[in-house]
């Protein structure tokens, strides 16, 4: 897929489309973000500025800012951050994609980025262009977590809901060219600090 294909079709999407525990509850869907957000503070230093690249409609953006995060949340479909601003109008939003990121930032540069829900839909050439991004925007020393999954037998998605794996020596290589060092966690997504690179 695409990075264009996947962006339209996030934008046109249902919301109860776009995950499964919207299908149980509008309660169920936030209290998912909201543990999310508490998983992601595990490993997020205290009041530090995270960028939540792929926000969508805030369902993790908006509970990480409650927890005294300085948030920037990022996403290519503006339906989607018009949803997020309704529920939370004072969040900084910007509409981008990965190669957007840095004319918004400018020299500024995040204590963290993740992106939860992004990179798996995406082909690998899209995925090493969105990871080098979110990497540059990541000051040296800063956390980022990504659900970049590794898989024996990967494979790239074929769908704006598919999942791309990676082989765990792909992954490994693609981290040393970007400047990522992984870091030991019990979180379902991959968490690295940005390197120097090489």
């Amino acid at each position: 897929m695409t990075a264009e294909a996947v962006i339209e079709a996030w934008d046109l999407a249902d919301p109860a489309a776009i995950h499964p525990l919207r299908n149980v509850s509008e309660d169920a869907y936030w209290e998912s973000g909201r543990a999310q957000a508490g998983m992601l503070a595990t490993v997020v230093p205290d009041g530090a500025k995270v960028l939540d690249f792929g926000c969508g409609d805030g369902r993790v953006a908006i509970p990480m800012a409650g927890l005294g995060y300085e948030v920037t949340a990022v996403d290519s479909s503006q339906r989607m951050l018009d949803r997020l601003t309704d529920k939370a109008p004072d969040l900084t939003a910007v509409q981008a994609d990965a190669d957007g990121i840095a004319s918004h930032l400018g020299r500024r540069r995040m204590d963290a980025v993740y992106a939860l829900a992004v990179l798996i839909h995406h082909s690998y050439a899209d995925c090493l262009n969105i990871i080098g991004k979110l990497r540059a925007a990541t000051k040296l020393g800063g956390i980022l977590v990504l659900d970049w999954p590794v898989s024996d037998q990967p494979g790239e998605a074929d769908s704006w809901i598919g999942v791309t794996t990676w082989f765990r020596q792909q992954q490994a290589e693609a981290c040393t060219q970007i400047g990522l060092e992984s870091v030991g966690s019990d979180l379902p997504w991959g968490v690295y600090r940005a390197v120097k690179v090489g």
